[in-house]
């Protein structure tokens, strides 16, 4: 029995699990990730600065890893099967020209500029060709979080830098067929064992199209009929992984395989299922990688060389940022917007690790090179939220561009004045259109202008916030004024200023939610109405029908609660504050007290619910 304990002893202290490695390694990204994202420099940097931290170069916590970095390279495969997935045939084809021409375009010329300044940098012409493309691969994590932050995801600018980003995810595919095939091959590495090898190489991939059109779905299926969760999940991973698996036996990327994978299962009816099962590991292990290229950093080797990756760093963000300005202005954007895009998209990017391990696993790069390529593109990754910081105060704001938009004219005047064009303005003139009143319009949208345009609206380009411009729009001899604006203190600052400047004008307003609702009524609003309201009862009514109530009583029963819902109003616009009328709404609280065998408490001590009341 004692020996038994110390075998069991041995093989933990030896070859079993090390608990304390794990843990550190949890509570490092832990530490580190939200501290820096509260920064704002990203998860990816915190990643980074936490495996360098623990690492043998660090705090000297973790000894191996490079045991560690090849463990995480399944959080890249299958971050790569996820791409993968959403790369349905019509998604592609809808921002085709974006994608395949601008992206193609930027990729291209980054990538041969970039090349030439590596190989002036003294590298060898495959070694930079590895080092610029690794390069050209601009963070997506970085890029992403800035666009989200701002509100941007769904602009025009925001969009092509999304096709950029989706089609630089694309190239990584090929990028890792061309490290395999260029990387020395030893002995038999002549030009015919080459062709061999790139003729296994497509079979393979012929051979997982074949198995992803015909079996999988079919085995998915069969699967799903089953009705086991975990075995679902279990399945999810052995696509991903044996996709992985045989296309490195062909010579390829496991990468390339997992891609590969998603993009067959793009269009399955199990695609969200997979997603979900896949995502968990995803996330954790793509963490992972991150940490393991933080301690995989050689401090030394980058003290050594820091002439070098100071100046790659430099000349590499210049050039890289210089060719996507150049890029940007044939494509017709402002200076602006390319000025912009060239500051975001200057650094490398989180797949420039997956590319140089790749080539340094392959022998195309030595290790000390590719310490040094990492550097450079991590110093590339910290200067770029300070650049954008720094772009931000000395570039004046970004001009919207007046391209096919007019001014208002001298003179302006109609029935109705519509300040606000987007969603909820574009419906709410319908009736008045049909009915054949003279309607005016005006937006500081340029990009919505435009497309009002296309679909035969006119609008004027104007601020409603300003009274020069509530002159010019005719708000003096408009019967009713309508504010459809989405934001709610342009909303209420046009109230205010038709209350002052207007005072006999009718003034028709959109609200965001309760309280915004009882403060545009303080301001004199003839009319106003919460933009989800009465889409919100109609969906009710619907779901209340579907659940067994005739139209006649979902009538009656909406009719009840928008009467409770007047009340509640005609209550808090009186002085009760936002929760006043509590008691006329119908709660679920006790119902689901009573079913958990919880006593209720009461009214005063039950929480006021949605912060934002509807």
């Amino acid at each position: 029995m004692e020996s038994a304990t110390e075998h069991a002893a041995e093989l933990a202290a030896h070859g079993g699990i090390d608990l304390v490695q794990v843990v550190i390694l949890l509570a490092a990204g832990v530490i580190a990730v939200p501290v820096f994202r509260r920064l704002g420099l990203g998860s990816v940097l915190g990643y980074l600065a936490a495996g360098l931290v623990v690492g043998p170069f660090g705090l000297k916590i973790v000894s191996d890893p490079q045991a560690i970095l090849h463990a995480a390279e399944l959080g890249v495969v299958l971050f790569l099967f996820i791409i993968g997935l959403e790369m349905e045939p019509q998604r592609l084809w809808a921002l085709r020209k974006q994608i395949f021409g601008l992206g193609v375009l930027q990729v291209l010329a980054c990538g041969a500029i970039l090349t030439v300044v590596g190989i002036l940098l003294g590298f060898g012409p495959a070694v930079a060709f590895v080092f610029g493309m690794g390069f050209v691969l601009t963070s997506t994590a970085i890029v992403m979080q800035v666009l989200e932050e701002r509100g941007e995801l769904a602009t025009e600018p925001g969009q092509k830098i999304v096709s950029i980003l989706l089609l630089e995810d694309l190239a990584i595919v090929p990028l890792l067929a061309i490290v395999a095939i260029i990387a020395p091959t030893g002995e038999g590495g002549d030009f015919m064992s080459r062709f061999i090898g790139i003729g296994v190489a497509l079979g393979t991939v012929i051979g997982l199209v074949a198995v992803g059109r015909w079996i999988l779905n079919p085995v998915f299926k069969f699967l799903a009929d089953a009705k086991a969760r975990e075995v679902m999940t279990g399945a999810a991973l052995l696509v991903v992984l044996g996709a992985a698996v045989v296309m490195e036996m062909g010579g390829l990327s496991m990468a390339m395989g997992a891609f590969l994978a998603g993009v067959l299962l793009s269009t399955s009816s199990f695609k969200h299922q997979l997603e979900a099962d896949v995502e968990p590991f995803r996330g954790l292990l793509l963490g992972l990688f991150f940490l393991a290229v933080g301690m995989a950093l050689d401090v030394s080797v980058v003290i050594s060389n820091w002439q070098i990756i100071a100046l790659s760093v430099v000349a590499f963000m210049l050039v890289k940022g210089a060719v996507i300005y150049l890029v940007a202005r044939i494509t017709k954007s402002g200076h602006a917007e390319a000025l912009e895009r060239s500051v975001m998209m200057a650094q490398g990017g989180e797949f420039a690790f997956v590319l140089y391990t790749t080539a340094a696993s392959a022998g195309l790069i030595s290790g000390p090179t590719n310490n040094i390529f990492t550097a450079t593109v991590i110093l590339s990754m910290v200067l770029t939220p300070f650049s954008l910081i720094a772009l931000r105060y000395l570039m004046p704001k970004r001009q919207q561009s007046m391209e096919g938009v007019e001014q208002i004219p001298d003179g302006l005047h109609g029935q109705v004045l519509v300040i606000g064009f987007g969603r909820f303005g574009q419906i709410a003139t319908q009736p008045l259109l049909v009915l054949k009143h003279r309607v005016s319009i005006i937006d500081n949208d340029t990009d919505m202008i435009r497309a009002a345009s296309q679909l035969r609206f006119k609008v004027y380009y104007g601020d409603g916030t300003r009274l020069d411009i509530l002159r010019a729009a005719g708000a003096g001899t408009a019967d009713v004024i309508m504010i459809c604006v989405d934001k709610k203190e342009s909303a209420t600052r046009i109230a205010e200023l038709l209350r002052d400047e207007f005072p006999l004008a009718r003034v028709y307003a959109r609200a965001f939610d309760r309280g915004h609702a009882i403060e545009l009524l303080n301001t004199g609003v003839e009319y106003q109405i919460r933009e989800t309201f009465e889409s919100a009862l109609t969906f009710g009514s619907r779901v209340a029908q579907a659940l067994g109530a005739t139209a006649d009583e979902a009538a009656e029963v909406i009719a009840g609660v928008r009467g409770r819902d007047a009340k509640r109003f005609e209550l808090q616009q009186m002085g009760g504050g936002i929760t006043a009328g509590r008691d006329l709404l119908i709660s679920n609280a006790e119902e689901q007290a009573r079913e958990g065998g919880v006593s209720t408490t009461g009214p005063d001590e039950a929480e006021t619910g949605d912060r934002e009341q509807v």
